[in-house]
């Protein structure tokens, strides 16, 4: 099946990538550039990274900039898939859903609108699996944000890891916060995978805290060969 991917350049988005090129054609992929940080739709971390992550990974781009007004930044989001199934003649499109009903249930319905199959290859993975995986396949993802009271600037920036993991599972067991962020206590960005053609070395950034959140901003990156 020829598929689109919706994608952000976090962990979720670029593994759903992954599992879906084992079995379907995937043609293009597609960004939602939200001006709004507390978009309830679309990761905002970093976001601006995933030109240098298309061209890593060496697929075509669409993207389209929102205003992120909830419930509104949804049709932008159909206006976008639109143009990607009459410029790619896409069949469907990839999500990197988990546990959201929120998410799921939009994109579900744009979808159906459009007469294209909703591919969800993470949904209700186990998170602690998921995490464990990005490392086992080697996926170089970095957090950058934290947005919960017992995440500090510690994590941001960092790499994850099977020490990380750890210490987000135990936060998990502790504060019940969802080790792989779906609560949105995290937000990811992935530098590397098994299938980027070249990788994503960060030559500048800086970390903004205020109160119990930050972010780790990427101000300059560039592709090295692997």
């Amino acid at each position: 099946m020829k598929l689109g991917v919706l994608f952000s350049g976090g962990k979720d988005s670029t593994y759903a990538l992954f599992k879906a090129m084992e079995k379907n054609e995937i043609v293009c992929l597609i960004s939602i550039i939200s001006k709004n940080k507390e978009s309830y739709m679309f990761h905002v971390p970093n976001i601006s990274l995933v030109d240098l992550q298309a061209e890593a990974i060496g697929l075509p781009l669409i993207k389209k900039i929102t205003d992120g007004v909830k419930e509104e930044e949804l049709r932008d989001l159909k206006d976008v898939i639109k143009e990607a199934k009459e410029k790619f003649e896409i069949e469907g499109i990839v999500t990197g859903a988990v546990e959201s009903v929120y998410q799921s249930e939009r994109i579900q319905k744009i979808c159906d609108d459009l007469g294209l199959k909703c591919v969800n290859p993470l949904w209700k993975i186990n998170q602690e699996d998921l995490l464990n995986e990005l490392v086992k396949n080697k996926f170089k993802v970095v957090i950058s944000g934290v947005f919960a009271d017992f995440l500090d600037e510690k994590f941001l920036g960092k790499e994850i890891n099977e020490e990380i993991i750890n210490e987000l599972v135990k936060l998990n067991e502790k504060y019940q916060i969802s080790p792989a962020g779906e609560g949105g206590e995290i937000e990811t960005t992935v530098l590397d995978a098994p299938f980027f053609k070249k990788k994503i070395v960060v030559e500048d950034f800086k970390i903004e805290m205020d109160e119990d959140s930050g972010v780790f901003v990427i101000r300059k990156a560039k592709l090295i060969e692997k």
